[in-house]
C-alpha cells in the first residue's frame, strides 16, 4: 500500500483496505513503467490517491494468472467454494462502514445509501456461497433404447467483469460472486473514476482465502484493459455494466472470440401513476425511483406519466418533496449528492434547456447549486412535450420530468416507446389494470405499487436494449456455466 490522501484518512480505520495497486496473481501490482491515474472527490475536486495503470501486456497477464488457477478451483467441492465466498460476506459485512466511507468519497453518493449498497453487494457473496452448493439441473429420460442420458453444468472457464462507477461495490460482488460460485476464475476491470471500493474488495477476498489467480482486479484505461480480454479466446464470458453504447462496442469485440455475454446496460424507466392508487405513496415512492444515487442509477425514472385526473395534485406533492431534498456531500449523508463529473451536469442542463425550449415548465431547480461545479439541484418539470429529449434520452441525474395522460393504451405506447426495457413503475390499486400494465409493458422487472425490486434472490435485467441475461438469482450463476449433454451406453 502507498500513503494517499484517502488512507490517510482518520475515518478509514483499516488503512490497508485502501489500495493504490492492482490485484494479480495474488500479488498487489505497480505498473511496470509507473504509470497511475489520480482519484478525485467529486464533492470538492480533491484528489484521494493515484492509481497504477497497468499495460495491455499486464492485462494479458492477469488472464494467464487466472487461466493457470482455474482447474483447481474449478475442481473444489461447492462446499469448500461456498465457504469462501461465505467469509468473503462476513469481512464485507465486518469492514461495512469503512467500504462505505471510501466509496463515499470516490463517488458521490450518500453515506446511508453507500452502507445500503454494502449490504445489498454482500448479499451476493452469502447467497452464491450456498448456490454454489446447487448447481444441479433437471435430468432427462432418455430417448434411446439401452441409453443413459446425463446433463451436468460445468464452468465456462475465465470470467471478464467490467464494472461501472455508480455501484462500484455492488457490481463486482454481484458479477464476481455468481462467477466464483460457478467455479469460474474472474479478471475485473472497475470503473477509472472509482477503483479504491474494488481493490478494497480484492483485498478482503484475499483475506477470505480466494487462492491466487482466481480473483484478480485490474486496473488502467478501459480500452487498454479491456481490449486484449474481448480478443483472448480463454476469456470465455464476459459481463458488463455500463452504456448501451460501451455495451455495444464489447458485443462487437467480442464476437470473434464467440464469448458469453452478460450485458446491463441503459435503462430509461417509467413511473405510471393512475388516478385511484395511494397518491401519497405514488409520490414518495417517485422520489426514491428518481433521486436515489443523485439520479445516476440505471433503475432511475426517467419518465414519469399522471393521469390527469390526478395530475395537478401529483405535480404539486412530488414538486414539493423535491424541493424539501437536502444537498451536499455525501459524509453529510444528504439526500443528494455531488454528480460523478462535468460530463454529468452538462447533460441535466441540455436536457432541461431543450424541454423549456420545448415548452415544458420549470417546477423547481433548473441549474447547478452554489456549493460546487459537480453539485446540481433537484429539478421538475411538468407538462413535458413528447419531442423533449428527456423523454427519449437517460437523463441520469436529478431531473424529474411530469407528463400527462388519459387512457391506458395512451400510457403503454409512451412507456414501450424506447430502445430500452429495464424497469417499469406502476402505481395503481386495480388489481386488472396490474396484471394488463404487468404484461404489456416492454421491461425485464415490473414494480408495482412500489421501488425498491433488486437483491441477490431475483434475476436481474432487462429486454430489447437494456441488456443481455440476468444477475442473480440461480439464472446469475447458469450464466457463468456450460450444459454438458452425455448419451452412454454400457455395452
Amino acid at each position: 500500500m502507498t500513503e494517499t490522501a484517502l488512507s490517510a484518512r482518520d475515518d478509514i480505520a483499516d488503512k490497508t483496505l485502501v489500495r493504490s495497486f492492482s490485484y494479480i496473481n495474488g500479488k498487489w501490482k505497480a505498473a511496470s513503467n509507473g504509470e497511475c491515474f489520480p482519484v478525485a472527490d467529486p464533492a470538492d475536486g480533491s484528489v484521494l490517491g493515484h492509481v497504477a495503470s497497468l499495460s495491455a501486456e499486464e492485462s494479458s497477464a492477469a488472464v494467464d494468472a487466472a487461466q493457470a488457477a482455474f482447474a483447481d478451483w474449478a475442481a473444489l467441492l461447492p462446499q469448500q467454494r461456498a465457504a469462501i465466498l461465505r467469509r468473503w460476506f462476513e469481512l464485507q459485512q465486518e469492514h461495512k462502514e469503512d467500504l462505505a466511507r471510501i466509496m463515499v468519497l470516490e463517488q458521490g453518493k450518500p453515506l446511508s445509501e453507500a452502507r445500503g449498497e454494502i449490504d445489498y453487494g454482500a448479499a451476493f457473496a452469502e447467497f452464491y456461497a450456498e448456490e454454489s452448493k446447487r448447481p444441479n439441473i433437471e435430468g432427462v429420460t432418455s430417448h434411446l433404447p439401452d441409453a443413459e442420458v446425463e446433463l451436468w453444468r460445468e464452468p465456462v472457464g475465465v470470467a471478464a467483469l467490467i464494472t461501472p462507477w455508480n455501484f462500484p461495490s455492488a457490481m463486482l460482488t454481484r458479477k464476481a460472486a455468481a462467477a466464483l460460485a460457478a467455479g469460474c476464475t474472474v479478471v475485473a476491470h472497475p470503473s477509472g473514476e472509482t477503483p479504491f471500493s474494488a481493490l478494497a474488495l480484492a483485498e478482503l477476498a484475499e483475506r477470505a482465502g480466494v487462492p491466487a489467480g482466481v480473483f484478480n482486479v485490474v486496473t488502467g484505461k478501459a480500452s487498454t484493459i479491456v481490449g486484449p480480454w474481448t480478443r483472448d479466446t480463454r476469456v470465455r464470458a464476459l459481463s458488463f455494466t455500463g452504456s448501451t453504447g460501451i455495451g455495444k462496442l464489447l458485443y462487437r469485440q467480442s464476437a470473434d472470440t464467440v464469448k458469453r455475454l452478460v450485458m446491463e446496460l441503459g435503462g430509461h424507466a417509467p413511473v405510471i401513476v393512475f388516478k385511484g392508487c395511494d397518491l401519497d405513496k405514488a409520490v414518495a415512492e417517485a422520489i426514491k425511483a428518481k433521486f436515489a444515487t443523485s439520479g445516476q442509477d440505471c433503475l432511475g425514472a426517467n419518465r414519469i406519466f399522471v393521469e390527469r385526473p390526478v395530475y395537478a395534485e401529483f405535480c404539486a406533492r412530488f414538486t414539493q418533496a423535491a424541493k424539501a431534498l437536502t444537498i451536499g456531500p455525501g459524509l453529510d449523508d444528504c439526500d443528494l449528492g455531488p454528480l460523478m463529473n462535468e460530463k454529468a451536469v452538462q447533460k441535466q442542463e441540455e436536457h432541461v434547456a431543450d424541454a423549456l425550449a420545448k415548452g415544458a415548465k420549470l417546477a423547481c431547480g433548473g441549474g447547478r447549486h452554489p456549493l460546487g461545479p459537480l453539485f446540481y439541484q433537484a429539478t421538475v418539470l411538468t407538462d413535458v412535450p413528447a419531442d423533449a429529449l428527456i423523454l427519449s434520452e437517460e437523463t441520469f441525474g436529478p431531473v424529474a420530468p411530469i407528463a400527462p395522460f388519459d387512457t391506458e393504451e395512451e400510457v403503454i405506447a409512451c412507456a414501450n416507446d424506447s430502445e430500452y426495457g429495464l424497469v417499469a413503475y406502476v402505481h395503481s390499486h386495480d388489481p386488472r389494470r396490474i396484471y394488463r400494465l404487468s404484461r404489456a409493458l416492454q421491461y425485464g422487472m415490473v414494480a408495482v405499487n412500489r421501488t425498491k425490486v433488486t437483491g441477490a434472490p431475483i434475476p436481474f435485467g432487462g429486454t430489447k436494449q437494456s441488456g443481455l441475461g440476468r444477475e442473480g438469482a440461480r439464472l446469475g450463476m447458469e450464466e457463468f456455466t456450460e450444459v454438458k449433454y452425455v448419451c452412454r451406453d454400457w455395452a
